[in-house]
């Protein structure tokens, strides 16, 4: 039986990531974000959305240099990625309180967080309100990401990588489980 449940904001899975940028005296801001996906092929392309209700240093950072990485925390960097999304930049310069390093991107004047194995360098396309966050379009620029995360095709291992997820609605953080089967490959059994 189902049951009908009071609508929230939820998607599974759904990634953990770190978006940062630079705010206007050249430091670094980076925030943990749970709403983020990929929205287009061609060109590459993100969407982040970021709590306008809040104050939040790394949302007018974005906005105001137009460019931004996303870092993707692997499940060692739990501690390290709550935190960024718990803590406001205005109190303190959190990417030092956390041990992180940094590097300006190569294609974009935004902050690659070294620790992270898979960064994406983006360039604003659009920015919409979208009731109490503001989502933000980036086009993929550039992906830069540690050789021992890549496959034989320097494609990334998802499980080298092992991403950590983020559960919005009961608060949690999760490991991406295993394997199940290739795409575009085991639906084929039913074009039979």
């Amino acid at each position: 039986m189902k049951v009908n449940l009071k609508p929230q904001a939820m998607m599974y899975p759904a990634p953990a990531v770190i978006a940062s940028a630079y705010d206007k005296e050249g430091n670094v801001d980076a925030c943990t974000l749970a709403f983020a996906t990929m929205c287009s092929h061609r060109p590459p392309a993100v969407m982040i959305a970021i709590n306008s209700t809040l104050k939040r240093k790394t949302l007018v950072s974005i906005l105001e240099r137009e460019e931004f990485c996303i870092g993707f925390p692997s499940v060692e960097h739990a501690g390290e990625a709550d935190y960024l999304g718990i803590e406001s930049g205005y109190n303190e310069n959190k990417i030092d309180k956390v041990n992180f390093t940094t590097k300006k991107g190569d294609f974009v004047n935004a902050p690659i967080i070294n620790e992270f194995k898979v960064s994406l360098e983006c360039k604003v396309m659009t920015i919409k309100e979208v009731g109490s966050h503001t989502q933000i379009t980036g086009e993929i620029v550039n992906i830069q990401a540690d050789k021992d995360v890549l496959n034989e095709k320097n494609k990334v291992n998802f499980e080298a990588l092992n991403p950590l997820a983020y559960d919005d609605v009961t608060h949690a953080y999760y490991r991406m489980g295993e394997k199940v089967a290739d795409a575009f490959k085991i639906g084929l059994k039913f074009r039979e």
